[in-house]
């Protein structure tokens, strides 16, 4: 199974790089919001239930996806509603023999988030389109953790299409 982990702030461009990456590889896109869309209709974001019923749910898809060798890209925001314990596992647990774990940073600067906050495709998921709360959270350290224990790769993709992201992803793990 090939996991490629991609994360990195709001608006980076996880998802939208992601569907280029599955288009290039036939990898399966599972992005965040599939469950933390699902789970906001029962729990409020950032409550207990809330925060353990989306641990469940990603442990589970990502622990039967390795079991089926069913590769796949995880997209993944670091923000302090998830406990360290989450990434720790994905990083520590899940990787076993046939498990290949390739952990890619997105980045973009402040400004080209700040214009992708607003975007259409962020509001057909539940995603942060405000850009004063945004700013808020940013400031309060909101976004400081959990802490990502590696990045095989780093991709700004304010400078890159995201279809040229995809590719290099590509290329640099020989997907």
């Amino acid at each position: 199974m090939d996991l490629v982990f991609l994360h990195g702030p709001a608006a980076a461009g996880k998802y939208t790089v992601g569907r280029e990456l599955a288009a290039l590889t036939g990898f399966e896109l599972y992005h965040n919001h599939q469950v933390v869309d699902a789970v906001l209709q029962r729990h409020a974001f950032g409550t207990p239930d809330f925060v353990l019923l989306r641990d469940r749910l990603w442990r589970g898809h990502l622990a039967e996806a390795a079991a089926a060798d069913r590769s796949l890209i995880f997209t993944f925001n670091p923000e302090n509603s998830v406990p360290q314990a989450f990434v720790d596992w994905l990083f520590a647990a899940l990787p076993r023999p046939g498990v290949r774990l390739r952990s890619v940073e997105l980045t973009a600067p402040e400004a080209v988030i700040e214009d992708r906050l607003a975007s259409a495709q962020r509001r057909q998921f539940r995603k942060l389109t405000d850009r004063a709360l945004y700013r808020k959270l940013r400031d309060a350290g909101a976004f400081a953790s959990p802490v990502i224990p590696r990045s095989d790769l780093r991709l700004d993709t304010g400078a890159l299409a995201p279809a040229e992201a995809a590719r290099r992803i590509v290329a640099e793990f020989g997907l």
